[in-house]
């Protein structure tokens, strides 16, 4: 920190008087120089950000810290603060503020830049120049900038809100035109302690649904594109089309057939009772692992395709000759798998798994749709088939806990991104590129 200290020093006293004006007057130091157009752009952003500051900028920042200060009440004809809307202006206003800033940066840097060019005898670039660059060797700066301005909008700006809702209490009777206030760490407090029980028990099953499913997609996948990978195996089109067109179907048209598959009055119950047995309550109340088995199941069913395909085609680079002289040394068909197959698809699929990892963590559809509006004993607001994206889901659009719900979804960013680096950065396929090249 010293050295950077030092190093800022030692370029404010090499900067000229121009460079130093323009850290005052943005645009100045480029006027002086003589890009007066690049100046004149420099200045109207300042101006601009003055403007916007005064007129509703430094409000919005204001608001973000005290969430208002006046209660809305129809009967007497207040109109009140709103809250989140507060909340949300304020995150928009620190993200205008941060822009400021990159610009205020680049423009006295521009400057320095210029005198540097003056010094070394070469003359300033003119407007018309920097901007040719702008369609040249710099067009990766005209084609990103839109992209990036709307990735701080569309993406940075809800994610933010959704992260600084956790720390409110928003959600419940206390939602506009009730005051919504800063709360720090009491919804992750009350997730470790009055909702503890649901939490842990959804937690973990979440865990186990996200590690078996994983695996069971996957070795499903590989052994079926292992198996129509066979010469001696006739129809090869035909077989993989049926897997395709599993895929192919929208997932909550198949998840929803499975239900009433599996209903009281649905084809097996009919099959089951047809043979002097009575009908199964396989997605009930006290279904449990039963209901868990099945979604297991269903979501192998339309997972494995994807994988099926990627592995189909993985397989039909692998070099021959290795399996060749395998089976010269003796080596077997399990053999063969563990010891050449299953490493070199593992080294060129692990990214993939770990977003089907994610993937299936964040599952929101497959009990939605099959077990969906169950409550039970010993849950709040929630089954024992329940991910923790289907309680968020629970809790905040169907019951208002909005900043609970917002708590458990920086959870399972936390979770999901943690194990995801981990996992990624140890990797082989990570660490060791050219492995298989």
């Amino acid at each position: 920190m010293k050295q950077k200290i030092k190093r800022a020093a030692a370029w404010f006293g090499d900067s000229s008087g121009n460079v130093k004006l323009s850290m005052v007057i943005m645009g100045a130091g480029q006027f002086r120089y003589g890009a007066k157009g690049k100046g004149v752009c420099f200045f109207l952003a300042e101006v601009l950000m003055i403007c916007y500051m005064a007129m509703r900028g430094c409000r919005d920042l204001a608001g973000f810290f005290t969430l208002g200060t006046t209660r809305g009440d129809a009967w007497l004809g207040v109109e009140g603060d709103n809250s989140v809307v507060m909340l949300l202006m304020g995150i928009f206003a620190w993200i205008i503020l941060a822009a400021l800033v990159c610009i205020y940066c680049g423009n006295v840097r521009d400057a320095y830049r210029m005198q540097k060019r003056i010094e070394q005898g070469r003359s300033v670039l003119s407007f018309r120049e920097e901007a040719a660059q702008l369609l040249d060797k710099k067009f990766y700066v005209t084609v990103l900038a839109l992209p990036v301005i709307g990735v701080f909008i569309f993406q940075i700006l809800p994610v933010l809100f959704m992260i600084l809702i956790a720390f409110t209490n928003y959600g419940g009777d206390i939602v506009p035109p009730e005051l919504v206030d800063w709360v720090g760490l009491a919804n992750f407090k009350k997730l470790l302690t009055q909702f503890a029980p649901t939490f842990f028990k959804i937690l973990g099953w979440n865990v186990v649904w996200a590690l078996v499913s994983t695996v069971l997609n996957y070795f499903a996948g590989l052994g079926l594109a292992l198996l129509l990978n066979k010469d001696c195996v006739r129809g090869k089109a035909i077989w993989r089309a049926f897997p395709v067109l599993a895929y192919a179907i929208p997932g909550f048209i198949t998840l929803l057939a499975f239900k009433f598959m599996f209903s009281y009055g649905g084809p097996v119950n009919q099959i089951i009772v047809a043979h002097g047995g009575s009908a199964v309550g396989f997605l009930d109340l006290d279904a449990k692992w039963t209901a868990r088995l099945i979604g297991l199941l269903v979501n192998c069913w339309i997972s494995t395709p994807q994988i099926m395909l990627l592995a189909t085609g993985i397989l039909s680079n692998r070099d021959d000759s290795l399996y060749e002289a395998a089976r010269i040394d003796g080596a077997g068909r399990m053999q063969q798998f563990r010891k050449l197959t299953l490493p070199f698809v593992l080294f060129l699929t692990m990214p993939v798994l770990i977003g089907q990892f994610i993937g299936n963590f964040n599952n929101f559809g497959i009990f939605y749709f099959l077990r969906g509006g169950l409550y039970m004993d010993g849950y709040f607001l929630a089954s024992d088939t329940d991910l923790l994206i289907n309680w968020l889901y629970n809790l905040s659009i169907d019951n208002n806990y909005y900043c609970i719900g917002a708590a458990i979804s920086l959870i399972i960013f936390f979770i999901t991104s943690a194990i995801s680096l981990v996992v990624y950065i140890k990797l082989p396929s990570y660490r060791e590129e050219d492995t298989f090249q």
